[in-house]
């Protein structure tokens, strides 16, 4: 029988969420479109892959035993299409993190091959990201990756590319604003602020609650402009941004670097496994020559801190 691999795709997601709202959204389609993809595999098939529960969704026994070779026919899909397009576009590059400028880090790579061919976009976040590889619509995304709620997806890789000190910013007017260097325990005395919930800001959630550190999340993230002039305006706020990013002359603010222990900020890129376009090797080595000419993965636990996920990741960086 021939199976839409589309269907395929939406059972796969469905399976890894068991949760139909959560799996529409990041497939960008409407729970009742979702609904149907999946209705229309369960007829194709003849088994019932799911039991609606009133708790949830669980797979029954078919769709246990066909969830893996399913993951095998989205993986082989992906890799069938990336085959055949691979010699005729660039290699597709996105990035999220907007407010750290993660293409400074794209820029540093892309100097040392300047003959990459490569087409770059920017995505909302990394959920988007990892939605666009899955999807085939990237090859390749630059960001912080943090944890999920569920395992790792299969068929993707990441890996830890660089690791980036970061600067408190505050206004001139705030009581900290004159200190040459502030430790994060110098920092209790302000209020860690950034736009965003908290379920979005993982680093600086981990750094507020590593080192008692009292914070302010939420708002509507608009920019790093609009976010720099609340800063200005509100002496009782600081925020962590990596120590690269500039801020403009004349601003209000004051920059100063954050030691004992310095925080760092982790990069990671991530790429479907065994993705075959021929511009992807070339950059991971941009990547790993450039990291290794500047110390990107340098890290001494007694001078540096990172939470614990990107500690793993360092330790098992290939």
């Amino acid at each position: 029988m021939d199976l839409d691999l589309g269907q395929v795709r939406a059972f796969v997601v469905t399976a890894d969420r068991l949760h139909f709202g959560q799996a529409a959204a990041e497939l960008y389609l409407t729970q009742q479109a979702l609904s149907k993809r999946v209705a229309r595999l369960e007829e194709a098939l003849g088994r019932k892959l799911f039991d609606r529960t009133g708790h949830g969704v669980e797979l029954t026994g078919a769709g246990r035993r066909f969830l893996e070779p399913a993951r095998e026919l989205v993986r082989a899909g992906e890799a069938a299409v990336a085959a055949a397009r691979h010699e005729e576009r660039p290699l597709r590059v996105s990035v999220w993190g907007h407010m750290f400028l993660p293409l400074r880090t794209v820029r540093e790579v892309v100097a040392r091959d300047q003959d990459l061919d490569i087409e770059l976009s920017l995505r909302p976040g990394y959920p988007a990201a990892l939605a666009g590889l899955r999807d085939g619509e990237i090859d390749f995304a630059l960001g912080r990756a943090h944890a999920l709620d569920e395992p790792w997806p299969a068929g993707l890789t990441r890996r830890l590319v660089r690791l980036e000190r970061v600067k408190a910013v505050m206004s001139r007017a705030a009581p900290l604003a004159g200190a040459t260097a502030l430790s994060p325990a110098d920092l209790r005395a302000s209020r860690l602020w950034f736009p965003a919930p908290r379920a979005k800001v993982e680093f600086l959630r981990a750094f507020a609650e590593r080192f008692g550190v009292p914070d302010d999340f939420g708002g509507i993230n608009l920019g790093l402009d609009p976010f720099l002039a609340h800063l200005a305006g509100h002496p009782e706020l600081f925020s962590l941004l990596c120590a690269d990013v500039e801020v403009p002359a004349g601003s209000g603010l004051s920059e100063i670097p954050v030691r004992g222990p310095a925080p760092l900020y982790a990069w990671h890129a991530i790429w479907r496994t065994g993705e075959q376009h021929a511009v992807l090797p070339r950059l991971l080595a941009a990547f790993a020559a450039t990291a290794a000419a500047q110390s990107w993965l340098s890290y001494d636990p007694a001078l540096h801190w990172l939470p614990e996920a990107d500690q793993a990741d360092l330790t098992g960086r290939s």
